[in-house]
């Protein structure tokens, strides 16, 4: 009897997991397509050397009502630097086993069979090549961060960008962090005086300082406090690389980039005249994907292009405030 007992016990908790898997089926393909998913979109990715990967793999899958199929994908790769080469057949992998995806040999086999791109490669030297054909051939297209690994590269992408009329655009995922954009709208501590992100400060050989990872905390300073630095001063203060620069209207940005591990501590915090406010740094990709799929259907970026050359060209001045002990560059003399 307890043995019968057993059995149905066991039936019945299979039973309830396969409804509820069901139920959850369910509720994601039965969401409402926003008013811009007006049609289904076939989607390539360019790399797969970084977690990127599948993590936008699996986000885009559990959003069908987005209408981006995610459908083929160019390997690339970077042999001479270890976090590309290590990583670029692994996830290749993970693409085409656990999420359908084929893979192709070139980027023209690519463009062939997708409406729209997805550049992810970890290397931004590769990214002004690997877009070029994306552009000429019309084909929307998001860049991982960097953009470049090089100012020079971020203005030929953008004059491409301009002369082939396609659309694109590029950021870090903390711009699409929550709380962000209501610090930008509405911090709610009267007049902003100062705005300072703080994220880690890792390098990748072959980029300036501050473009690999430095651009997250930049991407969300900037995020709030939108163009107008004047002159970029840098410093290393104990275990922190700290970039500062006051804008045109008197409010000073800060990127604290922590050198070590450290403390939680706020990815943003404002403070204004009548105290203080801040933005935390947790988070995953979906709402960055969601502003891209929404990109891809209606060509529209979801902030000016003038916020991105501005990001390269402050990350450029602290190179070279850096180079000079500190002294304070102004944008002007790296800007074309």
């Amino acid at each position: 009897m307890n043995r019968l007992c057993a059995i149905a016990v066991f039936f019945l908790a299979v039973i309830c997991d396969v409804a509820q898997g069901v139920a959850q089926v369910d509720q994601t393909s039965t969401r409402a397509a926003p008013a811009w998913a007006t049609r289904t979109l076939r989607a390539g990715m360019i790399g797969t050397d970084t977690s990127h990967v599948p993590a936008f793999a699996e986000i885009l899958r559990s959003h069908p009502e987005w209408k981006i199929n995610l459908v083929a994908a160019f390997k690339g790769g970077s042999p001479d630097i270890p976090a590309s080469a290590n990583r670029v057949e692994g996830f290749a992998r993970t693409a085409h086993e656990k999420f359908g995806v084929e893979l192709v040999e070139s980027i023209d086999a690519l463009l062939a069979k997708v409406d729209v791109v997805l550049l992810i490669s970890v290397d931004g030297r590769a990214h002004l090549a690997q877009v070029t054909p994306v552009l000429k051939a019309g084909k929307p297209v998001f860049i991982d961060k960097p953009l470049a690994a090089s100012l020079e590269d971020v203005d030929r992408i953008i004059q491409l960008g301009k002369q082939t009329g396609t659309p694109f655009f590029s950021s870090s995922s903390t711009r699409f962090r929550p709380g962000v954009s209501r610090l930008r709208d509405s911090p709610g501590v009267g007049r902003v005086t100062k705005v300072q992100a703080t994220y880690p400060l890792n390098r990748l050989e072959f980029h300036p300082d501050l473009f690999y990872y430095g651009i997250h905390g930049v991407e969300a300073l900037y995020a709030v406090m939108g163009t107008g630095c004047g002159a970029v001063s840098r410093r290393i203060e104990g275990d922190a690389d700290i970039t500062t620069c006051t804008w045109k209207d008197g409010r000073v940005g800060t990127y604290h980039g922590t050198l070590k591990p450290a403390p939680q501590v706020p990815l943003l915090r404002v403070w204004g005249e009548r105290g203080t406010t801040d933005a935390v740094g947790d988070g995953n990709y979906e709402e960055m994907l969601r502003a891209i799929a929404e990109f891809f259907h209606t060509g529209r970026t979801p902030f000016d292009v003038a916020e991105t050359i501005e990001i390269f060209e402050f990350m450029t001045a602290a190179d070279l405030s850096k180079a000079r002990n500190g002294a304070a560059v102004p944008l002007a003399e790296v800007r074309k």
